[in-house]
């Protein structure tokens, strides 16, 4: 199995109700060998036209913020719980992102085989901490989950309704957690190529 043929498989997808509503199936798309991968909640509009994830206005604000880390966007792998756009952009109800995980995502993880996994949002952080927490208090702490490093950081969706950089701030916050999963990702021994050093000063 390559990420290929499961993206083939996936894209004839009707285990769930949300292919009902869907454009196309959005995958994921990155390195198939990335140390890191970023999961957030599901696709929306822009992302359902286009087929791939995080290409709308929340997913430019991620380009930023990984380009202001020195993570390269084509370093890392990114996906969602839900491969299809809920209705109206809501969050996933539980069966879906059950049915999901388990026929996607947990295969995406296992193909990959990433170092670290950064949820984007509570959604995505409740998967892997197996419990519902509020992302303000998961975010920015380290987790394990099958022996992977979870690392949850605030959904850019998020950081678009909260633009302030004030310290404390979402933006604020999340600058620092990139910067501690750029220093944990360096740490690690490379399954791929190098990422750029960090800078000092938040850029997104």
């Amino acid at each position: 199995m390559t990420l290929e043929l499961l993206q083939a498989q996936a894209k004839a997808c009707v285990a769930c109700r949300l292919m009902e509503g869907r454009t196309q199936v959005v995958f994921g798309e990155g390195n198939p060998d990335a140390r890191l991968m970023i999961v957030g909640e599901g696709p929306g509009e822009e992302e359902d036209r286009t087929g791939r994830p995080f290409v709308g206005k929340a997913g430019q604000l991620l380009n930023r913020i990984l380009e202001a880390a020195g993570i390269p966007r084509e370093s890392v792998y990114i996906t969602n719980i839900v491969k299809c756009r809920p209705p109206g952009n809501r969050a996933p109800l539980p069966d879906e992102a059950r049915i999901c995980t388990d026929k996607w995502l947990l295969r995406q993880i296992e193909l990959v085989a990433p170092q670290i996994i950064v949820p984007l949002g509570a959604v995505a952080a409740e998967f892997f901490l197996g419990e519902k927490i509020p992302i303000t208090k998961a975010r920015g702490r380290w987790y394990e989950w099958h022996g992977i490093k979870v690392f949850p950081m605030f959904h850019p969706a998020y950081l678009l309704r909260n633009p302030s950089r004030a310290p404390g701030s979402p933006k604020h916050l999340t600058w620092l957690d990139i910067q501690e999963a750029k220093r944990a990702l360096e740490a690690l021994p490379p399954k791929a190529g190098r990422v750029r050093p960090v800078s000092q000063e938040p850029l997104f």
